[in-house]
């Protein structure tokens, strides 16, 4: 019989950060989003990998709202730490802010959380140590990603059973700006 591992959320904390340079921009002068989202994947690894002591790979990756934009010489800082943790997986929370070092206004970027499936030397799924959590933030924390989770399961529920043929769906998009056109 095992005895069940925990480990504390600051096990799994990691920061970094990078000066933004010309290459990472896009079109618009402005630093690239998937530039970030790649950042944010490094991080996301780093702090699943840290807590889980294995390594991990993205599951899924909850809602990105690019809240500011970043510019070319600034100082993006990235927080990440595991939030949530399942049998084999892990909730890891980003925060994302940028600092103009020359004036020192700091801006919050952006905030997501990544779900990450840690792995075994064979690639299969592998289990993770179970959560100790040590003040209100964590406890906090943990609820909403309980909360978040649960919803991701209640709108796939709906997905799978939703009849998007039924006259009230179809009625329902005349909301939007959209001509049927079926044939």
């Amino acid at each position: 019989m095992s005895t069940i591992k925990y480990k504390k959320v600051s096990s799994s904390k990691v920061t970094i950060s990078e000066l933004m340079l010309p290459s990472h921009t896009n079109f618009s002068g402005k630093i690239h989003g998937g530039y970030i989202l790649m950042l944010m994947d490094q991080i996301a690894f780093a702090a699943a990998s840290k807590y889980s002591g294995s390594y991990a790979v993205t599951a899924s990756v909850d809602t990105v709202d690019f809240l500011n934009s970043i510019e070319v010489g600034e100082l993006v800082t990235m927080k990440a730490s595991v939030n949530y943790v399942g049998n084999t997986s892990m909730v890891v929370g980003i925060r994302v802010d940028s600092e103009n070092i020359q004036t020192g206004k700091v801006k919050h970027c952006n905030s997501s959380y990544f779900t990450m499936v840690a792995k075994d030397t064979e690639g299969k799924n592998a289990t993770v140590p179970h959560l100790t959590l040590s003040n209100d933030d964590e406890v906090r924390r943990f609820c909403k990603a309980v909360i978040r989770i649960n919803q991701k399961k209640e709108h796939s529920k709906h997905a799978q059973t939703f009849d998007y043929t039924s006259p009230e769906a179809l009625e329902e998009l005349s909301k939007y700006n959209v001509r049927l056109d079926l044939k």
